[in-house]
């Protein structure tokens, strides 16, 4: 038996005599590696804080102690320590660990949000209530230098070291990465540190100051926590740590050493997925190409070049692409000022962390009627991230915005078209959004009915002895391809539906109000969560046209959804061909609204 499998909790690890250490060490990083070349996940951050862990529950004793993890991707290993090692097998699937602290997990995870830059207001507030309580224990915050980058952060440290008797020890986990190498001042700052020029600016904020050390030297490690948690005061204890240490494939990986690779060859380090496009690689093709025609566009991005697609653009337009950090307020209000200079910025970012950012929508561009484009990757359900990575929230945000346009594109070519109709717009925000993954194969429309794409149309036998159409099934972005499978399996029954994708889901077109008249149920079908967004749009739109069609919204439910692949939780939550299809037919039969007795046929433009 080897020496991880021994390690049911943390009081095992401080058991454990410290010259075996590095053999522990090494047991982790290879169980890492098997486990998440088969799964996918965070790897090379996790192997890059193997030591620091080790050394944080052999001097700290949680969950007396509390230990935030910034983030959380990096918390694989002090999930192996706190007694979860069989769960791995299914890490990031249905039935197995998160991929982020998870307080149903253990109790030896605090936090579980995995936006960055916010575990220092969580220390904050901690300190603050266990000094008020009287409660012992330390409050202990890892944070990475990428995390650094966001004003979050700043101002948590701007509070924590108001107090000089209100300890916090916070870990600066200094790999000069988050995705790619960390920019900005603040980055030239701890660059300095580490070339051991100047004094650190901790210190002028009136924090102590330790470091910096080695993050892969168990012994000194545990020295320096030890001497940082006996300050009794805010200290900054600074550790120099390498993502993906030990393991080459990672070590060598130029573009984010291995930050969250999909299933790969524990040996070589190659990728197992099967070669496809997918809807991130389809934007960032055609952006570039915009790029070379429109000297005006330029694009921005929160740490993540690569992820959100804008590497090629960064190549071919290197001048003309910027990365803020962690930092999305920032990024919005930044390319509000670059639209004010008469260009028109293309803001790439991951759905669910628009979310930081809606004040900045709403007030430095859309109240000035601001050019930028946001491009919303990995909206709606992503699955395996766990809930806080879910992009289900942002329609219900930005259809409180005023002026501010939505597209939502079913299929790569519709990404293609709606992100030049997007930079064509010059006089409002615009946002285009698509999920996670592969594109399907495009989609192309029947006709048309005013700005709406009908992609079928099944003619059913209705109840007044003449041809009627049943439902409206109205199919919103990625799920327009679901819908037009569920409108084949409810025809099936002897029903008519007539499917159609709306293309811009803001402002919706009036023709939209047209096709309703005509049929018994309107059914919106929406990768979205349930409340305030196109259903609720939707149906406003008939009741201010006085349709007395009724409306059915199919979205997310709201609620944090738990890990799982896409496509299950789609099929949890009723999302998919066989759920939709079985709960419209049940609608259509008990829903007796009648058609107008002027009846007619949806005039459909080929």
């Amino acid at each position: 038996m080897g020496l991880l499998e021994k390690i049911q909790c943390p009081q095992d690890v401080r058991r454990l005599d410290s010259s075996r250490l590095p053999e522990l060490a090494a047991e982790i990083r290879e169980f890492l590696v098997a486990a998440v070349s088969k799964t996918g996940g965070h790897v090379g951050p996790n192997l890059g804080v193997v030591e620091l862990t080790l050394a944080l529950h052999r001097v700290f004793e949680s969950p007396r102690d509390r230990l935030l993890f910034d983030t959380g991707h990096q918390a694989y290993v002090h999930k192996l320590l706190t007694g979860r090692r069989e769960g791995f097998d299914r890490l990031r699937q249905r039935g197995g660990v998160s991929g982020y602290p998870s307080r149903a997990e253990s109790e030896h995870d605090v936090i579980e949000n995995s936006h960055a830059s916010t575990a220092l207001s969580y220390a904050d507030g901690l300190a603050k209530a266990r000094q008020l309580s009287g409660t012992d224990g330390s409050v202990v915050a890892v944070v990475g230098d990428g995390a650094m980058t966001g004003g979050m952060a700043w101002e948590a440290l701007n509070n924590i070291a108001a107090c000089e008797d209100r300890p916090v020890v916070i870990v600066l986990n200094d790999n000069g990465r988050s995705y790619s190498p960390t920019i900005g001042g603040f980055a030239s700052h701890l660059a300095s540190l580490r070339r051991g020029e100047g004094a650190a600016m901790f210190e002028s904020l009136g924090l102590a100051y330790i470091g910096p050390v080695d993050g892969h030297d168990p012994h000194l490690l545990e020295e320096t926590l030890r001497k940082a948690r006996s300050l009794k005061r805010p200290v900054v204890v600074h550790c120099l740590t390498k993502k993906g240490h030990g393991y080459a494939p990672a070590e060598n990986h130029a573009e984010d050493c291995f930050h969250g690779p999909g299933a790969f060859d524990p040996v070589t380090g190659e990728s197992r997925a099967a070669a496809s496009t997918s809807w991130t690689e389809v934007f960032g093709s055609e952006l570039v190409k915009i790029g070379t025609e429109r000297s005006d566009v330029v694009a921005l991005t929160a740490a993540m070049l690569h992820p959100t697609g804008l590497a090629d653009f960064a190549d071919a337009h290197p001048d003309r692409v910027f990365d803020v950090g962690i930092a999305e307020q920032h990024a919005v209000t930044s390319a509000a000022g670059l639209a004010l200079g008469g260009l028109h910025p293309v803001v790439a970012v991951y759905a669910t962390f628009l979310n930081r950012a809606f004040d900045q929508v709403l007030m430095d561009v859309a109240l000035h009627g601001l050019p930028v484009t946001f491009a919303l990757d990995r909206s709606g359900v992503t699955g395996s991230d766990g809930p806080s990575h879910n992009g289900m929230w942002d329609m219900s945000m930005l259809y409180l915005v005023p002026g501010l346009r939505i597209a939502a594109p079913r299929d790569g070519a519709r990404l293609r078209e709606l992100l030049r109709e997007s930079v064509d717009v010059s006089d409002a925000p615009t946002v285009v959004r698509y999920p996670k993954g592969s594109v399907t194969s495009d989609i192309d429309a029947i006709g048309t009915f005013g700005g709406l794409d009908v992609l079928s149309r099944h003619v059913g036998l209705g109840h007044t002895g003449y041809d009627v159409e049943d439902v409206l099934l109205v199919g919103v972005g990625s799920m327009a391809g679901v819908c037009v499978e569920a409108g084949r399996l409810i025809a099936a029954q002897g029903l008519g539906v007539t499917v159609v994708d709306p293309r811009w889901v803001k402002p919706l077109d009036s023709a939209l109000a047209d096709a309703a008249r005509q049929h018994r149920l309107v059914a919106v079908v929406e990768d979205n969560g349930r409340v305030g967004a196109v259903g609720d749009a939707v149906a406003r739109l008939l009741r201010d046209a006085d349709i007395p069609t009724p409306v059915r919204t199919f979205g997310i439910p709201q609620e944090f959804l738990d890990h799982a692949s896409r496509s299950e939780i789609l099929a949890q939550i009723g999302l998919d061909a066989q759920g939709l299809a079985r709960t419209i037919t049940q609608l259509v039969q008990r829903t007796s609204v009648a058609l107008p007795d002027d009846d007619r046929s949806l005039p459909i433009h080929a």
